[in-house]
């Protein structure tokens, strides 16, 4: 219920409480104590939101350069096709015949 707090827990922080401060201060601690938490969920989410967002970010920076490798791969890939090889020469080095 209140992670590892039993009831008998609880119950005991809950009369210690009301002893120290009294039943009329209780409620406005409450109050307090519950904008706290509210507090600390909010800022605690909009935290893992942002690691999230980094992450992500990350992961699309690491496709784009592979991305951008394969490009270049097939770029060279394309030049090397299209560029003339030692195959298309004549077989006595280019010269004419004497």
């Amino acid at each position: 219920m209140f992670g590892p707090l039993g009831v008998p827990e609880v119950i005991l922080i809950f009369v210690v409480a009301l002893l120290l401060f009294g039943p009329r201060k209780m409620p406005q601690i409450g109050r307090s104590l519950g904008r706290a938490i509210g507090e600390f969920r909010r800022a605690s989410n909009e935290f893992k939101r942002t690691i999230e967002d980094e992450v992500a970010a990350d992961e699309i920076r690491s496709v784009e350069r592979e991305l951008k490798e394969i490009r270049t791969a097939g770029t060279d890939v394309v030049k090397a096709v299209e560029s003339p090889s030692s195959e298309s020469e004549p077989p006595d080095g280019g010269q004419g015949s004497p």
